[in-house]
C-alpha cells in the first residue's frame, strides 16, 4: 500500500461576503516537494495559505495530513507546520532576540539551533538586542524568516517570503528552502521570485472573478 502524502488537498473552495473566490482546488505535496503557487493579485493566494494553516475554514473541500482530516490529527499538523505570512510578525517593541524567543517559546518543535547562530546566519550578528521599531523593513523579514533555521516543522507556509531582502538575502532564503527538502520537508509558497529548486512544482490559482467558474 502506498504511503499517504504529507499533504493533500481535495477541491478547495472559499466564499467572500457571499461570493466564491475560489473553488476545485486539489493538489498534493510529499517529502522533498516545493509548490508554488501562482496567481493574479486578488486571486487568493494568501487566502489559501491560510486555510492550509487553519486559520481560515473552507467552504467545501477537504485538507489532509497524512491521510487523516485535519480535524483527526490537529495538534500533529500543527506540530509539523511554520507559517510565516506576508507580513513578518514581529513584535516592534522587542529585540530580534527576544522576538525569537517568543517565537520559541510559542512552537511546538524547534532543533537545537542557537538564537544567536540563526540572527548570525540570516544577516543579523550585532543587531540582536536593538528593538525592532529601529530596524528596517528588509531587517524585520529577517527576523521573521530566522524562525526557519529553528523549526523542526516539516511543511512551511511561507506568503511572499522574498519581500524586502536584497540579492545576498534571496540566495540565502532560496538555499534554506532547497536545505529544507533535502532534508525531507516540503515547502508551499506563493513568490514573484524566479525559483531555481530542486522539486519545484507550479499550481496557478484561477478566482472566479477572472472568469473562471
Amino acid at each position: 500500500m502506498s504511503q499517504a502524502p504529507l499533504l493533500s488537498v481535495e477541491n478547495l473552495a472559499f466564499e467572500r461576503d457571499d461570493s466564491c473566490l475560489f473553488s476545485g482546488v486539489s493538489f498534493s505535496v510529499d517529502p522533498g516537494d516545493v509548490l508554488q503557487i501562482e496567481g493574479a493579485n486578488g486571486s487568493g493566494k494568501t487566502t489559501l495559505l491560510r486555510l492550509l494553516t487553519g486559520s481560515l475554514q473552507p467552504s467545501a473541500g477537504d485538507i489532509r495530513y497524512l491521510g487523516q482530516t485535519l480535524s483527526a490529527c490537529r495538534y500533529d499538523y500543527l506540530s509539523d507546520m511554520l507559517y510565516i505570512g506576508h507580513q513578518p510578525a514581529v513584535k516592534l517593541n522587542l529585540s530580534a532576540e527576544e522576538n525569537l524567543r517568543w517565537m520559541v517559546a510559542t512552537s511546538a518543535q524547534s532543533n537545537d539551533t542557537s538564537i544567536t547562530d540563526a540572527l548570525t546566519q540570516v544577516g543579523l550578528a550585532g543587531y540582536s538586542d536593538i528593538p525592532c521599531y529601529a530596524l528596517s523593513a528588509g531587517q524585520h523579514r529577517r527576523v521573521a524568516l530566522a524562525r526557519l533555521l529553528i523549526s523542526e516543522a516539516r511543511l512551511w507556509y511561507l506568503d511572499e517570503p522574498f519581500t524586502s531582502i536584497d540579492k545576498q538575502g534571496v540566495a540565502f532564503l532560496q538555499s534554506c528552502l532547497q536545505q529544507h527538502v533535502a532534508d525531507g520537508g516540503a515547502v508551499i509558497l506563493s513568490t514573484h521570485q524566479d525559483l531555481a529548486l530542486t522539486g519545484l512544482r507550479k499550481y496557478k490559482l484561477k478566482s472566479h472573478a477572472e472568469g473562471i467558474v
